[in-house]
């Protein structure tokens, strides 16, 4: 009869190895290092370049181990339609442009090959950052049954950023897959599409002071001046803020601060120092909290210079140069990113007009000018020998009388006291 040896397996056994395996070191994970992997494809130099720079990407790729990436060849990011080309692309759209390359799915070759006609929906790491409205973080992936074509673009049906896959570059199978595309991509609802949509600003602006029907003046001074065209290059995500002076506000300068004396330079400078580059509008301009804004002005001629002081003023937003206070009298165009304000007079800086106060010409053309310290001492009435003579300042009744009565009764007395001298002399 023969035995049988059971082997038996201690419930002691199974807890250990349990203990163990908590206690074993984790497996190594891969890190994806796209910069690392694109390094040695030379015709991908100035896209690993931006994956460089991109340093905040790292962070969001330590956790994953299976994605695709869409990158761009040298000759599609330097021919003239790229985005990078045509639009000012700050560093800081860089990392959110290069999210949006990445796609979290591991996709081969046959993969791409095996799309549905309709598509299929992709998210990339863009959607993750939730700075992406809707579904706007996701590329679709399409397939043409009879070319075989295999498009990228946006959810957006308005979306004019789309690319076409052109081979396969590198693939760590379940990990990563570097495919080549043929345009930068553009996710639909980024700050960079406003200047795709946003009307021309110098035409804007131009037309919105003609229909305001007060500023004509001022329009035709930008017109001529071109400034208006740097406005739309200095305009940049943060928007722009226009102080405009009515018509009136020009007949009121006087003749030495006219703008026609001015060199095309200085009235340059003048017309910039008009405008803040940010867009406020009017709510936030009563409540804004730093009072000393810079100017375009300020960028032109260096920081610290060419500011304005703005605040809250009876009800109203006053403007401050130093030489002159404005206050806004209307909105006359307010559109994200551009607001245009009237005011009530020119802004004249400090640095080109002096720091003496400027005040309006009266209606004949004469400036109102504050009377000097010593003018009391040098005015007719203190005069010697004034007698009676007409002023144009207002007096109280009998003010010139006295003061003739007085000079001539001095001169008699002083006449008397002469005579009364050559007698003593003579009876001496």
């Amino acid at each position: 009869m023969g035995f049988y040896l059971i082997p038996i397996i201690p419930h002691i056994t199974l807890t250990t190895f349990f203990y163990l395996l908590l206690l074993s070191p984790p497996l190594p994970t891969l890190s994806l290092n796209l910069t690392a992997i694109l390094s040695t494809f030379p015709d991908f130099s100035q896209f690993t370049s931006l994956l460089s720079s991109a340093t905040s990407l790292s962070s969001d790729l330590s956790d994953r181990t299976s994605l695709s990436l869409l990158a761009v060849p040298n000759s599609f990011l330097n021919s003239p339609s790229s985005p990078l080309l045509i639009h000012q692309i700050t560093p800081s759209d860089i990392p959110d442009i290069l999210r949006y390359h990445v796609l979290l799915q591991f996709l081969s070759w046959s993969d791409l090959r095996s799309l549905p006609p309709s598509g299929k929906l992709i998210t990339t790491l863009l959607q993750t950052t939730g700075r992406a409205p809707n579904n706007l973080g996701s590329v679709n992936l399409t397939r043409d049954p009879d070319s075989n074509v295999i498009s990228i673009h946006s959810p957006s049906p308005y979306s004019s950023y789309n690319a076409t896959v052109l081979s396969l570059v590198k693939t760590l199978p379940y990990n990563i897959t570097v495919f080549s595309i043929n345009s930068l991509l553009i996710p639909s609802g980024f700050n960079l599409m406003a200047s795709d949509t946003r009307p021309n600003l110098g035409l804007n602006i131009t037309k919105a002071l003609i229909d305001g029907h007060n500023f004509n003046v001022a329009a035709s001074l930008l017109s001529a001046s071109g400034v208006v065209e740097e406005f739309e290059n200095d305009e940049g995500g943060a928007g722009i803020t226009l102080f405009v002076p009515v018509d009136d506000a020009f007949a009121d300068l006087p003749p030495s601060a006219s703008f026609q004396s001015l060199p095309a330079d200085k009235k340059a400078v003048v017309l910039k120092f008009h405008v803040l580059h940010s867009y406020y509008p009017l709510g936030s301009l009563e409540s804004i909290v730093n009072p000393v804004q810079p100017t375009l002005a300020t960028e032109t001629m260096g920081a610290g210079s060419f500011t304005l002081n703005i605040s809250r003023l009876n009800g109203s937003v006053a403007i401050n140069t130093g030489i002159v206070q404005a206050t806004v009298t209307r909105t006359v165009f307010d559109q994200n990113p551009i607001a245009i304000f009237g005011i009530s007079k020119v802004l004249l800086p400090v640095e080109m007009f002096g720091k003496n106060p400027v005040a309006p010409s009266k209606p004949g053309g004469l400036v109102q000018e504050a009377p000097s310290p010593d003018s009391d001492a040098m005015s007719p009435e203190n005069s010697p020998g004034f007698i009676d003579q007409p002023s144009h300042l207002s007096s109280p009744p009998g003010f010139g009388q006295d003061v003739g009565s007085k000079a001539v009764a001095n001169v008699v007395y002083g006449f008397k006291s002469i005579v009364v001298c050559i007698g003593l002399l003579l009876v001496l």
